[in-house]
């Protein structure tokens, strides 16, 4: 049997499903576990040279990855720059009176970093400097802390504020992903919701089941996320605290109870539930629990996400003979299909700016991550695997997560939103699948 509504439009099975073995989970919230791998796997030709000179130091730092080494990596990962080497590097200025510009430009820098990390007692200080090279001009200058037990969380933080002065978008590097990973040992099959950093780094358990966890959605501020269930024998919806692991059933009605999607205020969630007979998308008022249907329609209705506006919705119909992207701009309003490229477009996860909607496209077999701009109606295929499926869009709307196939295991990949550079979160061990990616939290 199918897992989500995603796959079970994929191969034909109804969307109302239950299971009848009852299952153990645990809330393992603060127990590590393997980390996610990373993989570059393409870079994009447009990637913007820039120098991370290793930070200066004093006093005694902890054993493990160098802040600019973190830094580095960031960058690259984004697909949006090309860090330059140490070992290539004619000279390790900290300051700006030691940056020497001529150097750089005859290394064909764009962009040179640098810094001095300082330790006092159990906390350190960094102070870094961004300089664009061409105009000789300092860009960025600003000084940041962290406990000693934090350096990656220092890390993201100066990735995020480097990514934000040359891009003037904000970063996304301390931001957080949810998702599921499976694991099978003779008959034990687990299944666990992880929430680790962006490049799959500090990954924590918060729940581990013998049956099937779906959809993890996060709440607008990071601090809550929503999720299917099968614990209980049958889809549950539950919201879960991640601070203090709490969870509260969200939607337990006869029938299916998926695809929880919340709101931008966070005060309410989109589900997709069958308790009157048909799956239908229907509004949950988190406070007292009334809820409101949006769609009325004999046709399949699913997988509701908020647009851009937070007034309206897109979701995935099949009222038109098979799954395609439809908007509701407003609730209760008329909705109107989007797709039209192929035979199957399901999924839709919209991005922040209300330009782009990204989703699962059927072409020639095979499925990849498509999208479509809202204004001119353009749809274009930005993945190049064959069995993609749960797009997730970065708060920033610069890059995209989704789940894939390679040899024979499941992924996550990230590519750049149009479908440029790339690189590959695989887990230690297992399956990855399910991505969400978290909100940026000031």
């Amino acid at each position: 049997m199918t897992l989500n509504t995603h796959n079970a439009y994929r191969q034909g099975f109804p969307l109302a499903t239950a299971l009848t073995a009852l299952v153990l989970f645990m809330l393992v919230a603060g127990s590590a576990r393997a980390e996610l791998l990373i993989r570059i796997t393409e870079g994009a030709d447009s990637a913007i040279p820039i120098a991370v000179v290793p930070f200066a130091e004093s006093g005694a730092m902890p054993a493990g990855d160098k802040v600019s080494s973190i830094v580095q990596a960031n960058l690259t990962m984004s697909g949006e720059f090309r860090p330059l080497e140490p070992s290539r590097m004619l000279s390790l200025p900290a300051q700006r009176s030691e940056v020497y510009f001529r150097d750089w430009r005859m290394l064909g820098q764009r962009y040179v970093l640098v810094g001095q990390l300082n330790r006092s007692g159990d906390r350190i200080e960094a102070r870094y400097e961004l300089f664009d090279v061409n105009r000789e001009q300092r860009i960025l200058g600003e000084t940041a802390g962290a406990s000693v037990n934090s350096v990656r969380t220092l890390a993201h933080h100066i990735s995020d504020r480097v990514y934000e002065a040359i891009t003037g978008d904000p970063g996304v590097f301390s931001t957080k992903l949810a998702y599921i990973t499976l694991n099978r040992t003779g008959n034990d099959t687990r299944y666990r919701l992880q929430v680790s950093d962006l490049d799959g780094k500090r990954a924590r358990v918060r729940l581990e089941s013998q049956e099937p966890i779906l959809s993890p959605a996060w709440s607008p501020d990071g601090k809550q996320l929503a999720y299917v269930s099968f614990e209980t024998g049958k889809p549950v919806v539950f919201t879960h605290e991640l601070a203090t692991g709490e969870r509260k059933k969200a939607a337990d009605f006869p029938g299916l109870n998926s695809a929880p999607a919340w709101s931008p205020d966070g005060k309410s969630l989109l589900l997709t539930l069958s308790k009157d007979g048909n799956a239908e998308i229907y509004r949950l008022d988190i406070a007292s629990g009334n809820l409101t249907r949006l769609t009325n329609h004999w046709a399949i209705d699913t997988e509701g996400a908020w647009d851009h506006t937070g007034k309206g919705i897109f979701f995935t119909s099949d009222r038109s003979g098979g799954p395609q992207i439809y908007h509701m701009e407003r609730l209760g309003a008329e909705p109107k299909r989007i797709t039209f490229g192929s035979r199957y477009n399901a999924r839709a996860r919209p991005d922040a700016k209300g330009e782009y909607v990204y989703y699962v496209h059927q072409r020639n077999r095979a499925f990849h991550i498509a999208r479509i701009n809202l204004k001119s109606g353009e749809e274009s295929v930005i993945t190049r695997t064959e069995s993609d499926e749960s797009p997730s869009v970065s708060p920033n709307g610069r890059m995209l997560i989704y789940a894939t196939q390679r040899n024979g295991t499941s992924v996550l990949t990230v590519v750049s939103a149009n479908g440029g550079a790339a690189y590959s979160l695989p887990a230690a061990d297992g399956d990855v699948r399910e991505p969400a990616w978290g909100p940026i939290v000031r």
